[in-house]
């Protein structure tokens, strides 16, 4: 419970005691809006570093050779937990921002700094507003700022990773009508931080896999037609090695 205690109060105090680091912010991208954007992402990298230490989470990274270096990118990934967006934010190349529902803002100054980290708010039960929310990611993709969606539409609460939920096929436009790739991720363990013994906040080791990019016009029809599925597959198999090493630990 003290871990737990450890970094709610951390993300209280940060949020309220960041105000006047938001009102800069906020006068910094009247004028340079690309360091608006490079400094708030460092600050929340800086944080969110913090809160994985407080939390005791021992993260390994793979794959990061596969984020091409001269183009954004479209991350897919498998989402079991809240510290999934921890371990993404801090390991990620570049500008990066997440698709999350759009009830998120209603949490005020938590929805201004994801507002200044280029996070997307979902509607999901609103087609339209959907729809337009995909196109300002790809945007921002075409703007060289990479976009994080969980294709599963929430959190998986499922026993194991493996068994994940059906991927959302329209998740995946952003890559296909940008022309930028999609970089599949696979990611283990963090569940075990928080979700599998919730209130409590226990040290864990996650394993974040970032595969090979997969370029959705470059694919078969059929694949083409089902990218969602085959990038869901792509995971299973990345996950898979991840919780047979898994084994190895115990």
């Amino acid at each position: 419970m003290v871990r737990f205690i450890l970094v709610a109060l951390s993300v209280i105090l940060f949020l309220i005691f960041s105000i006047p680091i938001l009102i800069v912010e906020w006068l910094l991208g009247r004028s340079n809006p690309d360091k608006k954007n490079r400094q708030s992402m460092a600050i929340v990298q800086f944080m969110f570093r913090y809160l994985l230490w407080l939390a005791g989470v021992k993260v390994t990274v793979r794959g990061q050779e596969n984020i091409p270096a001269d183009t954004a990118v479209l991350y897919v990934g498998n989402h079991r937990s809240y510290f999934d967006i921890l371990v993404g934010y801090t390991t990620v190349p570049g500008l990066t921002g997440f698709v999350a529902k759009k009830e998120m803002e209603r949490y005020l100054l938590l929805r201004d700094w994801m507002r200044n980290v280029n996070c997307l708010f979902l509607d999901r039960k609103d087609i339209k507003a959907g729809l337009k929310t995909i196109l300002e990611g790809i945007e921002k993709v075409k703007a060289g700022i990479s976009i994080w969606i969980f294709p599963e539409g929430t959190r998986n609460c499922n026993e194991s990773e493996l068994d994940m939920l059906e991927f959302k096929e329209g998740s995946l436009k952003i890559a296909e009508k940008s022309g930028h790739p999609v970089i599949p991720v696979a990611i283990t363990g963090t569940a075990d931080v928080f979700e599998a013994h919730i209130p409590f906040i226990r040290p864990a080791r996650v394993i974040i896999e970032y595969g090979a990019p997969i370029y959705i016009k470059q694919l078969e029809p059929a694949q083409r037609k089902f990218a969602g599925e085959y990038t869901r597959k792509v995971i299973y198999g990345m996950l898979e090695k991840q919780l047979e090493e898994r084994k190895t630990w115990r």
